[in-house]
């Protein structure tokens, strides 16, 4: 007979929080890869900037925004005014909206710490590993520490990349033609085509791409926000559009289904109408049939009498 262990609780030892927890990490284990070279390229250019180290690894400890710290860094060495980069990277950072909404069933629960905690590390890639599991229908406890053993992987990972990259990307000054800020859009390509399921996500991402590139010219990276917005607006007009059309579908079985029913209604009356003619149909005939039997006894019996009367 196979032996489960089981926690304190009687839940598989599987769904303690420790368990939980270092599943997390372990699955999120394939992005930390990709981003791995990202954030040393960061803490690279981050220097070349002219940020102090001190407000690099701030920023990678506080922000832990790998698409707005990037953004930051290049304004700020372009000599950006701060007004700008406060709303370029507000425009970028808009689908962690997102996000938090698609969180909130998740999250509701929980003490006012742990949303605080699990928000501040909502990364691209944590969402992605954690929407997954809170996803799964097993029943299982904790899937918050779960969360975390994602967050804290990343945050982790991200926070040490940038130091390497602050204190060994000197080395390496070339390091930036190398290619390997590749690595993050092809781990952002496979978080997001498992999740292009619908009209609008497809639309999102397409025209977002579209517009990206043939905005790429602008000054202070605006072809990057209206890549954002325009991807944005494009996803939510078609689900609005596309929930309309799911509606008039629905009024018009609705309305479909009425209409079968009361032709069933009519048809049913019909023949119960038919029945009940058709029953006093054969009432009428069984009394006249009544009628005339009995009727032809007193027509025997007079002629009887009749023919009597004559003999006498």
């Amino acid at each position: 007979m196979k032996t489960i262990i089981t926690s304190d609780d009687g839940k598989p030892e599987k769904y303690t929080p420790r368990h939980q927890f270092i599943a997390g990490a372990r699955d999120t284990f394939p992005l930390i890869v990709g981003a791995m070279p990202f954030g040393i390229i960061f803490g690279t250019l981050a220097s070349a900037a002219g940020v102090s180290f001190a407000g690099t690894m701030g920023m990678s400890m506080f922000v832990f925004a790998g698409s707005a710290q990037f953004i930051s860094i290049s304004l700020v060495a372009a000599g950006t005014a701060w007004p700008m980069i406060v709303v370029t990277t507000f425009v970028v950072n808009l689908r962690h909206m997102l996000y938090g909404a698609t969180m909130v069933p998740y999250y509701k629960n929980l003490s006012r710490p742990w949303q605080m905690l699990l928000a501040f590390g909502l990364t691209d890639e944590s969402f992605a590993v954690a929407i997954d599991r809170y996803r799964q229908r097993d029943g299982a406890p904790n899937k918050h520490y779960y969360n975390l053993g994602s967050m804290v992987f990343m945050y982790t990972n991200w926070n040490l990349c940038t130091f390497v990259g602050l204190t060994a990307g000197s080395s390496f000054p070339e390091i930036t033609q190398w290619g390997l800020d590749f690595a993050m859009p092809a781990t952002f390509i496979g978080m997001v085509i498992p999740y292009l399921v619908s009209r609008p996500m497809w639309a999102s991402v397409i025209t977002a791409g579209i517009i990206s590139v043939a905005a790429a010219g602008l000054p202070h990276k605006l072809g990057l926000m209206a890549a954002a917005i325009a991807g944005v607006g494009t996803g939510l007009a078609l689900e609005i559009i596309s929930k309309g059309e799911n509606m008039d579908y629905k009024k018009m079985d609705t309305a479909v289904n009425g209409i079968k029913a009361d032709m069933e209604q009519k048809n049913m009356g019909t023949a119960v109408h038919g029945i009940k003619a058709d029953m006093e149909q054969k009432n009428i005939d069984t009394a006249v049939n009544g009628i005339k039997a009995d009727t032809k006894p007193k027509n025997i019996c007079t002629a009887v009498h009749e023919k009597g009367d004559v003999a006498r």
